[in-house]
């Protein structure tokens, strides 16, 4: 029996009621659906059979002529739809692989001038000491500076197998006595650096005016200023005798400790946030916001190399055998560098932008601190990974090893603190923490002292009384 329900669908009243029943939906439409919108659908019982006239030979074959005229109208109209579908299928292919190469066009187009204007940025400055423009290699050193980082690699890392801690350097007894035995005169607000020279009394500072100066420790007093201007003073190291300070407008500056300037850099586009010196004392390095690191040739007071990365610079090291550059990103990552072919020899991943990283005189651990953090990080080089955590409790802003290896001093805003790690024990402690508000630290000479400096400018001496 037929049944027919509201919109004209017409089913069989068995199967109908039965889908109802299990679904209570229309099969069609997926409307709801009861029994009682369905209606039955009357139809004669006897049907009326065909006229004389259709059921001669005739008009059968008529009717079956003209059946198949619409059929084959029909699979002809079919067809054509379908070539017409199948060309519009192709033109929008076409169009969406066109699309997509000039869209790749246009990436790479833009990636190549974005390279193009930071280096044209970057070079536009190049001038050192007399003036001279200088054409910067980013793919190595050359042969002759090659040679001296390849032969301070290989004396160093014999010596350092041999090496002992000498007689006369700091021990657990010598680190624990530390008191504040000085505290200078706040000297240049806004200091975010100290580097102390190797007789251990002249101390390199600088603010934000621009100016650095020389602390004597001995004598208590500053006996020297050096330069002026040119952006507030980032960070500091001494080559030899001569002091070496780096810019927020993106120059480095060499000076001698008479005043006199020696060699100006302006190889970066933007601040220089950190400077290191190779362990040959013949070469010097500096990264900065504008993602690269350059190293200059200090006997003729060159740059020589230039390498981009992926992101901005904060701090840096070189290896205390010279052949690896370590550096940290903004993107938190400790960028580790062959220093002669300027290659990414390794990457390890932080939380978040590098404060501060030292290498240790052992050759195969890294301090390094994450902005903001109270914690360092000790990574293995030899494993690529992390090999300690140490919790200082306290924000820490710079980290510095002594030279053998066993003592790692801490700073920051609430205090300094010393770590040392005992080899026979293989267990880390913590001989001092002083209340000392310190920005850097530096290890004094055979470590029985530290010399700190606060942010306005203050230093400080902590030693055995």
């Amino acid at each position: 029996m037929l049944l027919m329900y509201r919109l004209g669908n017409v089913f069989e009243k068995r199967l109908i009621e039965a889908y109802i029943a299990e679904n209570g939906k229309d099969p069609v439409t997926g409307e709801e659906l009861t029994t009682d919108d369905i209606v039955d659908l009357k139809s004669a019982r006897v049907v009326r059979p065909r006229p004389p006239t259709l059921t001669s030979i005739p008009s059968l074959l008529s009717i079956f002529q003209n059946e198949w005229d619409a059929l084959a109208l029909e699979t002809y109209t079919l067809r054509q739809q379908l070539a017409q579908t199948r060309q519009e299928l192709s033109t929008a292919l076409y169009q969406h692989d066109a699309a997509v190469r000039v869209i790749a066009r246009l990436t790479r187009e833009r990636d190549e001038a974005r390279e193009a204007l930071s280096k044209i940025t970057i070079n536009a400055g190049g001038a050192v000491g007399g003036g001279d423009e200088m054409q910067i290699d980013s793919h190595g050193l050359p042969d002759a500076i090659a040679a001296k980082v390849d032969s301070t690699q290989e004396n160093l890392s014999k010596s350092r197998r041999k090496r002992t801690v000498p007689q006369d350097w700091a021990n657990s007894d010598i680190v624990q006595s530390f008191i504040p035995t000085e505290t200078s005169e706040p000297l240049y607000p806004g200091a975010k650096s100290i580097a102390i020279d190797t007789s251990g009394d002249l101390s390199l500072v600088g603010g934000t005016d621009g100016i650095a100066g020389l602390y004597s420790i001995s004598q208590k007093k500053l006996i020297q200023v050096l330069g002026g201007g040119g952006g507030a003073i980032i960070d500091t190291v001494w080559w030899g005798n001569r002091a070496v300070f780096s810019t927020a407008s993106g120059s480095v500056k060499i000076f001698d400790v008479n005043g006199s300037e020696i060699a100006n850099f302006n190889s970066h586009a933007g601040e220089v946030t950190a400077l290191a010196l190779h362990p040959s004392g013949e070469i010097l390095a500096s990264v900065g916001v504008d993602k690269s690191y350059v190293l200059y040739d200090l006997s003729s007071l060159k740059p020589v190399s230039q390498v981009f990365t992926d992101s901005g610079l904060c701090t840096a090291g070189f290896h205390p055998d010279g052949h690896l550059f370590a550096a940290g990103g903004q993107d938190g990552q400790i960028k580790i560098f062959n220093v002669n072919t300027g290659t990414n020899a390794a990457n390890f991943d932080s939380a978040g932008p590098i404060q501060a990283l030292s290498f240790s005189e052992n050759g195969t651990w890294l301090a390094t601190v994450v902005k903001g953090q109270t914690s360092v990080i000790i990574w293995d080089l030899r494993k690529a990974a992390q090999t300690k955590v140490l919790e200082i409790g306290n924000k820490v802003d710079s980290v510095m090893w002594d030279y053998t290896g066993q003592f790692l001093a801490t700073a920051g805003p609430s205090g300094i603190s010393v770590q040392q790690y005992t080899k026979s024990t293989k267990e880390w402690s913590e001989p001092i923490r002083s209340a000392v508000s310190a920005v850097a630290v530096q290890w004094g000479p055979r470590a029985r002292s530290l010399i700190s400096i606060s942010t306005d400018g203050a230093i400080t001496i902590l030693g055995s009384q």
